[in-house]
């Protein structure tokens, strides 16, 4: 008895030991990351610019309009990407032009949520959904994502939810209401990233969110949330809570995703301001989104109407 209870105390030791170790490593891991980050180039911070033609914008074609649609009458395999929940390779088109061909799950819900984004001013990725498409070497697929890598932006570092430039504006705290709008639950700060793009008269920094594949299902409640936590499901997203009540002039979520801090401090002003561009959207425009994701007849019918409902909820919010 005493010779197992020794051994258990130092297992428990050497458990002990090897946590602490891989703490410290991770602090180093994240203090080695932090100084590697580079000064931004000059440029205009830009996180949102006022959609002055919203009425007009085209969902079905997105951010790269038609001009920008890949060329796919042949292909180029240039590697497969590492990092992410979702399989991924860099491709080039007949056009030259290269594109992160995204598989699963995510490549719908994403194609669809970066369109509502764009709609309502922020700056965004590029992105089509391929119905299919062979990508050489590599096999047929069905439903996959084309996201742009133009040749005139470069990808910097990532940016905080907080502490950042943004820090307080109104443009921000909208940005937050639309990912619980879109119920994204995977809001980490590695999932946003700077980009340096060039412009006639001053260049810009653009605040982009990179990853919106974790969208438009619902981000679980209750003591088992994670395993709760779904994408790209229509059914789930529209039996999703969004709005939970407004306590002392501030907006409480039904939401549970990783950065719930982020919104502590979101008034109603803030909601009903992200509701009312929204809000301009037309039905036919908002269709357009998942239809542009390949969804079905009846899967766009059911994200459409969820959205308005949601729409509503931001915009007749309590003064």
């Amino acid at each position: 008895m005493f010779k197992q209870s020794k051994a258990l105390k130092v297992a428990a030791l050497a458990l002990l030991l090897a946590l602490n170790l891989s703490t410290a490593g991770l602090a180093d891991e994240k203090k080695d990351k932090q100084k590697e980050k580079k000064p931004l180039p000059p440029g205009k911070a830009v996180l949102w610019e006022e959609p002055r033609d919203i009425a007009s914008r085209d969902l079905l074609a997105g951010p790269g309009g038609a001009r920008m649609r890949p060329d796919l009458s042949r292909l180029e395999f240039i590697k497969e990407e590492k990092g992410g929940w979702s399989k991924k390779y860099r491709v080039r088109d007949a056009a030259g032009r290269v594109w992160v061909a995204k598989l699963g799950k995510e490549a719908q819900s994403e194609t669809a949520a970066v369109r509502l984004v764009w709609a309502v001013g922020y700056p965004s990725e590029i992105n089509y959904l391929v119905p299919s498409v062979e990508i050489p070497g590599k096999g047929t697929f069905t439903n996959v994502r084309f996201e742009a890598r133009p040749e005139d932006v470069k990808r910097l570092d990532e940016w905080a939810w907080m502490g950042g430039p943004f820090e307080g504006r109104r443009e921000l705290q909208g940005l937050k209401v639309l990912m619980v709008f879109l119920n994204n639950w995977d809001t980490k700060d590695e999932n946003n990233v700077i980009f340096h793009v060039r412009r006639r008269g001053a260049d810009q920094l653009q605040y982009v969110i990179s990853d919106l594949g974790a969208t438009l299902g619902k981000t679980g409640t209750g003591s088992l949330w994670r395993l709760k936590r779904s994408r790209n499901s229509p059914k789930d997203y529209a039996e999703a809570k969004f709005i939970d009540r407004v306590e002392n002039g501030y907006v409480r979520f039904s939401y549970a995703g990783v950065s719930t801090a982020m919104l502590d401090k979101i008034t109603v002003a803030d909601a009903r301001w992200i509701g009312s561009w929204l809000a301009r959207l037309s039905e036919r425009q908002i269709g357009d989104a998942f239809r542009a994701a390949n969804y079905t007849p009846e899967e766009v019918r059911i994200f459409t109407g969820a959205v308005r409902a949601r729409i509503r909820e931001l915009t007749t919010l309590p003064k």
